[in-house]
């Protein structure tokens, strides 16, 4: 199946981020049919004084989003409850339909991440039907728009971002939309589309183009011949994609105490020279004593990155070089000193060498997220939850989220060097089993061992985020 891509009937929160100030995410059963229904009509249609409009793809103004953006995605009960006819079951994906916490094992969900340990309203997973998603700079409009869609859906839970200004930051600092808790710069890497050239996150990327099968059902992706199966009638599924919604605590407090752990052990090592070279403290950070950047490699290794957003990789003796390197435009080579096990190596190995080597660039997802909780300040830690809210994106759970998590993240079966080890920042790790290779200038390594489960999943969902030609079909159904 090969389709004409028109932009104008996609989500707008798929092929490019918003970038608004706060994000709230709503949990909405369906209790009344016929009234769901003829808010998605309305919605669809462009909105009124009494219901927000869907935002679409269609080009911006000046390239700026609306000041409100409104979207929603659709859980395989949300898609029953709305009355699809026919048997979803017979083209929706397997994946789609169990739903997040029935493939619990697959993702790491266990352990403290188990979805029994869920809170309110993911501990009833049926009764969620629809995720709608509001984008905005200020509290007040997502107040206004939650109100809106409270007339004709039961809100079951609400999960945002929070003010800005409840984020503890210092006197005169706005949030970084790009810094996540750990105080890494994210959002830096995402698959571009030939379609979609006016992105700012991705024009400036010396990546492969992505199909847009690798995003949007019913186009071709970079596997040759192969086209996602497409749900049950056309008007439903094409140009939909599926989404893994979850909500991410962040424990930024242990893993600020594990890089104090492992620096003052790694000060005493014999081969500490190879891992950052005697005067090379100042190209860390500036005032950085011995202990202090040795955290920072510590925290560069395993992300992949310096907390700037450097990769590693390109310059893995200074976070801040002379001159200055691209975030985006780097491999992995043979040579890389970016290690196997890092985090952004194991979720996107780009050109490199692994295992299967026919998955390079065909498991790429688009991630949409924001941050939630307070900022952490080392200097006073404390235990609120703080996290990420997060939206992970692509034309096949199964092929795309659920290998990355599972195959990539968790056990490490990319690379036969990292084969039986997690991802060291949101693995499912434990300290009895934990390990992690540090590379050394010399090509050797220095194990790390000892570290816990930094990232606890809270929460979460999948979606089937639909066309606007979908979504008037559903509204218009009668039965």
């Amino acid at each position: 199946m090969n389709i004409k891509f028109d932009r104008t009937q996609i989500q707008g929160n798929i092929l490019r981020g918003y970038r608004r100030n706060v994000v709230r995410h709503l949990m909405l059963e369906v209790a009344d049919r016929a009234a769901a229904r003829q808010f998605l009509g309305v919605s669809v249609a462009g909105g009124t004084a009494e219901v927000p409009g869907i935002t679409s793809e269609a080009p911006w103004p000046d390239k700026k989003p609306p000041p409100v953006c409104f979207n929603i995605g659709l859980t395989y009960e949300g898609v029953r409850a709305l009355g699809t006819p026919g048997d979803p079951h017979a083209t929706f994906p397997t994946e789609f339909i169990e739903g997040m916490t029935s493939r619990a094992l697959k993702l790491g969900d266990f352990g403290p991440s188990d979805p029994k340990n869920w809170p309110a309203p993911f501990d009833k997973p049926a009764r969620i039907h629809v995720i709608a998603s509001v984008y905005a700079d200020d509290a007040a409009h997502l107040d206004h728009v939650q109100a809106q869609v409270a007339r004709a859906f039961t809100v079951l839970g609400v999960r945002d971002s929070g003010d800005p200004a409840d984020r503890n930051l210092p006197a005169g600092r706005k949030p970084d939309p790009d810094k996540v808790v750990f105080g890494f710069t994210d959002n830096i890497s995402q698959p571009r589309f030939a379609e979609i050239r006016d992105d700012p996150d991705t024009k400036s990327a010396d990546e492969p183009i992505d199909p847009l099968g690798t995003a949007l059902l019913g186009h071709p992706t970079r596997l040759e011949g192969l086209v996602f199966r497409v749900p049950a009638p056309d008007v439903l599924g094409l140009n939909g994609t599926f989404n893994a919604f979850r909500i991410l605590a962040q424990d930024a407090r242990g893993f600020d105490a594990y890089l104090d752990k492992a620096a003052n052990e790694l000060v005493a090592h014999p081969d500490v020279d190879q891992l950052l070279a005697p005067g090379g403290e100042a190209f860390i950070g500036e005032g950085l004593d011995r202990v202090g950047a040795l955290r920072e490699i510590v925290a560069a290794q395993m992300c992949g990155r310096w907390r700037n957003g450097v990769p590693y990789g390109v310059s893995p003796d200074a976070q801040w070089p002379n001159p200055d390197v691209s975030r985006t435009n780097f491999d992995y080579g043979g040579a890389s000193r970016c290690p196997a096990g890092s985090h952004m190596r194991r979720v996107n190995p780009r050109g490199g060498t692994i295992v299967q080597r026919i998955a390079n660039y065909t498991r790429r997802l688009i991630r949409r997220g924001m941050v939630y909780g307070p900022d952490f300040d080392p200097a006073h830690p404390d235990d609120r939850e703080r996290g990420l809210l997060g939206n992970f994106i692509g034309a096949s759970l199964g092929a795309q989220f659920e290998a990355i998590m599972c195959d990539w993240l968790n056990l490490g079966l990319l690379d036969p060097d990292i084969t039986g080890a997690n991802d060291p920042l949101i693995g499912a790790n434990t300290p009895e089993t934990s390990w992690f290779d540090l590379t050394l200038r010399n090509g050797g390594s220095i194990r790390l061992r000892g570290f816990p489960r930094f990232v606890t999943t809270r929460g979460g969902a999948y979606t089937f985020l639909p066309s606007l030609p979908a979504i008037k079909y559903l509204s218009e159904l009668m039965t």
